[in-house]
């Protein structure tokens, strides 16, 4: 047995043969990070002629209930066969003596990974876009009309008081994410949240928890193949998924909402704009979105929490990659931008 080099967060002493016995004979693997995520890590793995995936939490600053890899690998797996696009889930280790940490294989997934905006546009001409957007947010509907008890997910979570959750869990995250600077948006943001949680009306779901156009990967007819980074998924009110897309579309009009660039592909000539998004998913899903403002601010909140602790997590010397010197910059962006969705709210609690 031979093995290469390791790189940060494998060591391919001991993955091999644990590889060898878990899913496929090997002499040797190479790793590479891929992807754009800032938070759990993502490697193609390969051997010879052949490529999967592996998936890890971060190197550092890991919160005791984040970057849980059996969930992933549990949730993949239970939504194999029901029609919503997912990778293969090929194994799970739970033995972090083999890399320093739980991780999961699962199957590489050919296509595009809509990150970038020129790529983007030169593979789906402008009279594709219009069905891409459709497909997208199709499938999260499908997504969230699929049974949990009939895929092995009943359990998933507790969906009752799932919002009151997220948004205590969130603001008691602000001070474990604390760096030196003063950033008075996060409490700020988490207070008209709390005056503002909705009554529950029992509808819940599987939530992704991170849906946006480039955490799925795009076949050449412009369809979903894959939905990627399940880091985040559980039980709980399916508009929350809602308010999330809603804050990463990239409305042609009106531009984005959060500046951060990632899903400015949605701002292209041919796409539906955020209001068509929000349409059709209340047509296809049946569910009501007249107080979406709440699920569009707690998304800004959430994001604003999460890209803060990517900051703590590279000033800490604990990421792998290159950019995330400006993730301390997005963070305040994001919360200022919910700020100002608040502040022409038509819902009088999270105006102030």
């Amino acid at each position: 047995m031979t093995t290469t080099e390791d790189v940060p967060g494998i060591v391919f002493e001991r993955l091999v043969p644990w590889f060898s016995e878990h899913v496929e004979p090997v002499e040797s693997l190479t790793a590479k990070v891929i992807g754009h995520g800032r938070s759990n890590i993502t490697y193609r793995i390969e051997s010879g002629d052949k490529a999967w995936v592996l998936r890890r939490p971060p190197l550092s600053h890991v919160l005791p209930t984040a970057h849980d890899m059996v969930r992933e690998h549990r949730v993949i797996s239970a939504l194999e066969g029901t029609g919503i696009p997912v990778p293969d889930a090929i194994a799970l280790c739970e033995d972090k003596e083999v890399i320093g940490a739980q991780f999961y294989i699962m199957s590489f997934v050919e296509g595009m990974i809509a990150a970038d905006p020129v790529a983007f546009a030169a593979k789906y001409p402008e009279e594709a876009r219009r069905g891409v957007g459709e497909n997208l947010i199709d499938t999260l509907a499908d997504l969230h009309a699929v049974d949990p008890a009939k895929v092995r997910l009943g359990d998933f979570g507790k969906p009752a008081g799932f919002v009151a959750r997220q948004v205590k869990r969130f603001a008691g995250q602000i001070e474990q994410h604390k760096t030196k600077r003063d950033f008075p948006e996060l409490p700020e943001l988490a207070r008209r949240l709390q005056n503002a949680i909705p009554e529950e009306s029992g509808d819940f779901s599987i939530v992704h928890g991170d849906y946006r156009i480039d955490n799925c990967v795009l076949g050449d007819d412009g369809k979903i193949a894959a939905i990627l980074d399940w880091e985040m998924s559980s039980l709980g009110d399916p508009l929350t998924d809602v308010g999330l897309i809603y804050m990463y579309w990239n409305d042609a009009q009106s531009g984005s909402v959060t500046g951060v660039a990632s899903n400015s592909v949605t701002g292209q000539p041919g796409f539906l704009s955020r209001r068509e998004a929000l349409e059709r998913y209340a047509t296809h899903s049946g569910r009501d979105l007249s107080n979406i403002d709440f699920y569009i601010l707690l998304a800004h909140f959430k994001l604003a929490v999460i890209v803060e602790g990517i900051y703590a997590r590279f000033l800490e010397g604990g990421t792998v990659g290159t950019g995330f010197e400006a993730t301390g910059a997005q963070a305040v962006n994001l919360a200022r931008s919910g700020l100002a969705v608040a502040d022409r709210s038509s819902v009088a609690a999270l105006r102030g």
